[in-house]
């Protein structure tokens, strides 16, 4: 039996490394899904058959968890799947550290069974950044539902009480490794882990929350890796190393696309609304019709459509896809801009842009499409603010200097479409749009995309 359970694991485990690879492209991405989805139905049935198991608890389990997991799955619109991600990892990381405090309460009173050495070692990563993970995680939803506030919440040496705290849960760790006995410790740790977490993410903002989310997924891999350890289940060891490997190199890769680093992410306070840029409303600018906006869209021989976070909140993704047929059935070569940080998660345009079923070969990453804008008659804005700021590269006391962006600028006519000209993420303004060649389009995404393409008609007569 033993035997099996390890053949078990170890395609469960192939198939885990074939469920990333595989998400690497939206054509394979729902192998990709599938593939993950087999492997992880293959690894619980093989846990369940290699164990003596509670089969009652198991299954009342497995029916509170579908009767939950499936609602939310055809019931979440993909403009909320930021939310639902920061949410899962907030499920697993809980997961985690419950299981590692039932692991050492359960087996620390019996003799011969204490939990020592490099076992307790990892069942104390494993709680802390579970727990830490946890609570970040439910911040991290309730920024991104805006329940909290997105702007950083700032005060006083905060990054000094933060270090402050941790070090004294790191220290409480230590005591708890060095005596495992002294169980009244355990708790005073597991609550400080629970406190830092709400303290990291506090004074992030939304700017940052594709990084953030990135890097949550990270630490809740790394805690199912310790469990890993702390159960002698290599499976698990397997994958929370994918896990927290691979949300390591797409925070790496998210600071990247942002020209940042990780302390900046953590400790910078990004998106405080800037006093110096706040009077930017004052500056002229051009506004034009939806019926302008078509005759500009019609006379056009290419355009390239930029989406951002304003597109998901309006929910716009189908009438952007409607749009996009109509232009191509009149001859006009339509592509997308996508930008890594655009939106709240990594992806989140791909994802809003696929569930419209807009072809993959139109979603063209920021490096490839950059240098076509030039010859770019109409660059169409949907909701995307700093990812387009031409003052990332000119000014060097903007907050984003350096930061690579969509040169969207470069196009011959920009129309941007947004509610109103308040700040970005960043929290200052955008230059793009007080310039001579950007027409403002005031009003939500979907409802101007559709009375744009009403106009689209008689622009054609």
């Amino acid at each position: 039996m033993g035997s099996l359970v390890n053949y078990i694991y170890i395609l469960s485990g192939a198939l885990f490394v074939l469920s990333l690879k595989w998400m690497n492209s939206p054509v394979t991405a729902r192998r990709g899904v599938f593939a993950g989805e087999a492997g992880m139905l293959m690894a619980i049935g093989g846990t369940l058959i290699g164990h003596h198991a509670n089969w009652e608890w198991i299954l009342a389990a497995l029916f509170i968890g579908t009767a939950v997991g499936v609602p939310i799955a055809y019931i979440m619109p993909m403009t909320a799947v930021p939310q639902r991600t920061a949410m899962s990892h907030a499920c697993g990381a809980l997961a985690a550290a419950l299981v590692g405090t039932a692991e050492y309460y359960q087996r620390q009173p019996h003799a011969g069974t204490e939990l020592v050495g490099f076992v307790m070692v990892a069942l104390v990563i494993e709680t802390l950044l579970g727990f830490l993970t946890f609570t970040g995680s439910l911040m991290a939803m309730g920024k991104l539902q805006e329940i909290l506030p997105s702007r950083p919440l700032v005060y006083k040496n905060q990054n000094a009480i933060n270090f402050v705290l941790f070090a004294i849960a790191i220290g409480l760790g230590v005591r708890v490794i060095m005596v495992p006995t002294d169980t009244w410790i355990f708790p005073i740790f597991a609550g400080l882990s629970l406190v830092f977490g709400v303290l990291l993410i506090l004074p992030i903002g939304g700017a940052d929350m594709p990084t953030v989310i990135a890097l949550l997924n990270s630490y809740a891999g790394l805690s199912a890796c310790a469990m890993g350890f702390a159960l002698d289940n290599k499976l698990l060891i397997i994958a929370g190393a994918l896990d927290g490997s691979s949300g390591l190199i797409l925070s790496i890769i998210m600071c990247k696309a942002m020209n940042r680093s990780f302390t900046n992410v953590l400790f910078g306070a990004f998106g405080q609304i800037q006093p110096s840029k706040a009077k930017g409303e004052q500056r002229p600018v051009r506004s034009a019709s939806a019926e302008e906006a078509a005759s500009i869209l019609e006379a056009a021989s290419s355009v390239i459509i930029v989406p951002g976070y304003g597109l998901a909140v309006a929910q716009a993704q189908h009438k952007i896809r409607e749009l996009f047929d109509t232009l191509m059935k009149r001859g006009i070569d339509v592509k997308f801009a996508i930008h890594p940080v655009a939106g709240r998660m990594p992806g989140h345009m791909n994802v809003l842009l696929a569930e419209a079923d807009i072809p993959y070969d139109r979603l063209i990453e920021m490096d490839d499409i950059n240098g076509e804008f030039a010859q770019c008659d109409v660059a169409l804005v949907i909701g995307a603010n700093d990812v387009t700021n031409p003052g990332a590269r000119s000014d060097k006391s903007s907050p984003i200097f350096g930061m690579p962006i969509l040169d969207v600028d470069k196009a011959h006519t920009v129309m941007v479409i947004k509610r109103s000209m308040s700040p970005g993420f960043a929290g200052i303004d955008n230059d793009l749009y007080y310039m001579d060649k950007t027409l403002m389009l005031f009003g939500d995404a979907k409802a101007f995309v559709s009375e744009i393409l009403k106009e689209l008609p008689a622009a054609v007569r």
